[in-house]
């Protein structure tokens, strides 16, 4: 039976796309609410980085200081780095800190590698 010029199957279709695309959204609401506090936490701990790196020579940390200070700031923020992880350079002043460290994030059908290397320098005038 025609409604409105359509039969029937034209309005299941029409159900079924919007079943998909309330699944698509849903997917990618719950891999942002898993990823995104990962990568902010990562923000934070590069940002941290970036001020031990500007403050190095002006407090005269040893590269040893600087790495337990960095140590405990990913330990707060539930960064799994550990010292060995983190690769500092002090020469003339000028401070270079990177780190490498891989996170997998558990999505319930897929396990997500995250390779993250934050990075930072003190540059010296």
């Amino acid at each position: 039976m025609l409604e409105n010029g359509r039969d029937g199957s034209e309005r299941g279709a029409g159900r079924l796309k919007a079943i998909v695309w309330l699944a698509i959204l849903g997917t990618f609401v719950y891999v942002c609410i898993k990823v995104v506090p990962i990568l902010y936490n990562e923000y934070q701990f590069q940002d941290a980085m970036q001020s031990t790196a500007r403050f190095a020579t002006i407090n005269r940390q040893s590269p040893d200081e600087i790495r337990k200070s960095l140590v405990q700031e990913a330990q707060a923020k539930a960064i799994p780095v550990k010292p060995e992880d983190i690769h500092i350079t002090a020469e003339s002043g000028n401070v270079k800190i990177s780190a490498d460290y891989t996170i997998i994030v558990d999505l319930q059908v897929y396990q997500l590698t995250l390779n993250l290397h934050p990075s930072a320098s003190n540059n010296a005038l």
